[in-house]
């Protein structure tokens, strides 16, 4: 496909799906909040709680039932094409921008693996992931949540670690990634919403409902809620290669998805008391000390030659034109792009001083460029490049 159209379907999807998402998880956002800010001090017979609001110039009472008012409305309004439109536009982005250039974006340099086999591998650990994770919310472990969330977390990063053994890191992390919103929108279509279903025809036929059908869902709605915030880092990782490049990235990706959880739940628990506050700072300070942990070493490996001559900029120029200005030039001679990616141009000297922490970054430090090494960059390119910047950077 012409790589101008591959932007603008890229674009399209992207967008979409970004809309999508905000929606669900906004939804998920507001109704945890709404739940948790009922007052259940003295409710109206019938009621579990009710809250006064007010925004965007009105007043707003609303009110929840223990059960169900005695009247089901003619309209009542169902949650669940946020989740199924985020899902599906999540997994057409997917195959648009993975699957359709998997050796570009998603095999690992270097590892031999074919484009068939590495999207298999993808979609099935998608599959994986829902079968294990709906297995054990049916085991015993479902009246168990705490533990199970941290048998959950841990199986999430080892999928993490498993992946990056085979995928690129930004490939790595998307899949952990459509893992998660796999599990997601499978809480909501399999779970989720047939209890509903089935709760409401109970009370519309006069029955009393399975009291264990809203548990089952509560428990799946909570997993969703927790899972937001880890979720949406990853649909930004893409662009920071010191998370998704970085050589334990499944490990980097841990570390931010805790603190993500216990952001999470301190916004879930902050109605009942302040004990968890702390979760605040110690997020900030994790992840300052994560940036100081991954931070790339710029140290001179051979002791001489801090004292050796200055690297030539005519000995890194040819390195670059041959390497980078493929893609990152005002005329790519890529196929796959019709303008420089992010804008970003090495075609003069001075274009290439302005960006050279960039180019060390990404060529040296993480490694993540060029995409999928389709320019065959060589290890003692990457560290002439770094030491070049090193010395300065100089152009004359």
């Amino acid at each position: 496909m012409d790589p101008h159209y591959t932007e603008w379907l890229n674009l399209v999807i992207r967008w979409a799906h970004m809309i999508t998402g905000v929606a669900w998880i906004g939804a998920s956002f507001y109704f945890v909040w709404l739940e948790n800010h009922l007052d259940r001090r003295s409710p109206r017979e019938g009621l579990a709680g009710d809250l006064w609001a007010i925004h965007g110039g009105g007043i707003y009472h609303l009110e929840k039932y223990k059960l169900a008012p005695s009247k089901m409305p003619e309209k009542l309004h169902w949650f669940k094409w946020e989740a199924y439109t985020t899902w599906l536009s999540g997994m057409a982005l997917l195959a648009v921008v993975y699957y359709l250039n998997a050796q570009l974006y998603l095999v690992s340099p270097g590892s031999g693996l074919s484009s068939i086999a590495a999207i298999s591998i993808g979609i099935a650990s998608l599959i994986i992931g829902w079968v294990i994770y709906t297995g054990l919310c049916e085991s015993a472990l479902g009246k168990r949540p705490a533990l199970l969330g941290a048998i959950l977390f841990l199986l999430i990063i080892a999928a993490a670690w498993g992946l990056s053994q085979v995928f690129s890191g930004r490939g790595a992390f998307i899949h952990v990634g459509a893992i998660i919103g796999t599990i997601m929108v499978g809480n909501v279509f399999f779970v989720i919403m047939p209890a509903q279903r089935k709760m409401v025809a109970s009370l519309e036929a006069g029955e009393l409902p399975d009291p264990s059908l809203p548990a089952k869902g509560l428990l799946r709605s909570r997993h969703n809620n927790y899972f937001t915030l880890p979720i949406l880092f990853i649909m930004i990782s893409n662009h920071f290669p010191s998370t998704f490049a970085h050589s334990y990235n499944w490990a980097v990706l841990a570390g931010i998805s805790i603190l993500g959880i216990l952001v999470r739940h301190y916004f879930n628990t902050r109605h009942l008391s302040q004990k968890y506050a702390w979760t605040l700072p110690a997020a900030a300070l994790g992840m300052i000390s994560l940036a100081f942990v991954v931070a790339p070493q710029r140290t001179v490996s051979n002791p001489a030659a801090a004292v050796a001559p200055a690297i030539s900029f005519s000995a890194i120029q040819p390195i670059i034109e041959q390497r980078c200005t493929v893609c990152h030039s005002a005329t790519p001679s890529s196929p796959l792009f019709t303008a420089p990616p992010g804008g970003v141009m090495f075609d003069s000297s001075e274009q290439i001083k302005q960006l050279a922490a960039r180019i060390h970054a990404q060529s040296v430090a993480t490694q993540a460029m060029p995409l999928g090494n389709m320019t065959q960059m060589t290890t003692a390119e990457r560290e002439l490049i770094g030491q070049w910047v090193i010395e300065g950077a100089n152009i004359n």
